[in-house]
């Protein structure tokens, strides 16, 4: 879990941004100016800083600079703006800035340029290998899939699916109770592969976030379980 300051004078901006990264599991703390900003980097040093360019007191501009001068940009930077140029770009990277995000931000680009500034502060572990079912060819997978159902089907027994599933899938259930049963498994199962993020599962799942708490509550997923570890 990374402390992410995020400095903006726009309300919608800070809660937008403060919800989609809480939702990755980070720590967000907010500042809607410089001088709130420059308070909080007094007394802690965050992982990462989105920092917006145009703010009424002080300009993100200037207080990136002001933090190279003291010694104190000592995490990476993302510059924010609404009316930048290829100018103010320039500007941002050559006073320290790692990236420069045009708004409005899109939530794949917010999200890849947090990642790249979060590797950039400390290198992340290696991951496991993956599993034999991940490394197998797609269409291997998918005939695999299709013969254990088949096969579960012709000797009368309940279908399962998903490595950890607790669903069982009964043929002889009403229909609209099979696919309730289905659903909850699926959304299950790509809650815990996506560490609980609802952005995550959201776009693999290809529904708004929205509709998406939504159907999770009508099919009475708990979504209590599939936090992240550390309360996120």
């Amino acid at each position: 879990m990374a402390t992410i300051l995020v400095v903006d004078d726009e309300l919608g901006i800070r809660a937008l941004l403060s919800e989609i990264l809480s939702d990755e599991g980070h720590n967000i703390e907010l500042a809607e100016n410089a001088a709130q900003a420059r308070a909080f980097r007094e007394h802690t040093r965050p992982d990462l800083v989105l920092l917006d360019i145009w703010m009424p007191d002080v300009d993100g501009i200037t207080l990136l600079k002001e933090w190279g001068a003291n010694g104190q940009l000592t995490m990476p930077v993302i510059m924010m703006s609404g009316h930048g140029t290829i100018d103010t770009a320039v500007e941002a990277t050559k006073y320290g800035a790692m990236a420069f995000l045009e708004k409005p931000i899109t939530l794949q680009k917010l999200l890849r340029s947090v990642e790249q500034g979060l590797a950039r502060q400390a290198p992340r572990p290696a991951a496991p290998p993956a599993s034999s079912a991940l490394l197998m060819p797609v269409s291997v997978r998918e005939l695999t899939v299709e013969h254990t159902l088949s096969a579960q089907q012709s000797m009368g027994t309940p279908l399962t699916l998903g490595p950890q599933s607790e669903q069982l899938f009964g043929l002889d259930r009403p229909l609209r109770e099979a696919r309730d049963a289905f659903e909850k498994a699926y959304f299950e199962f790509h809650l815990a592969k996506e560490n609980g993020s609802m952005t995550r599962v959201a776009e693999k799942t290809g529904l708004e976030r929205t509709h998406l708490y939504r159907k999770l509550k009508q099919l009475g997923v708990d979504l209590s379980r599939n936090k992240r570890s550390g309360g996120n």
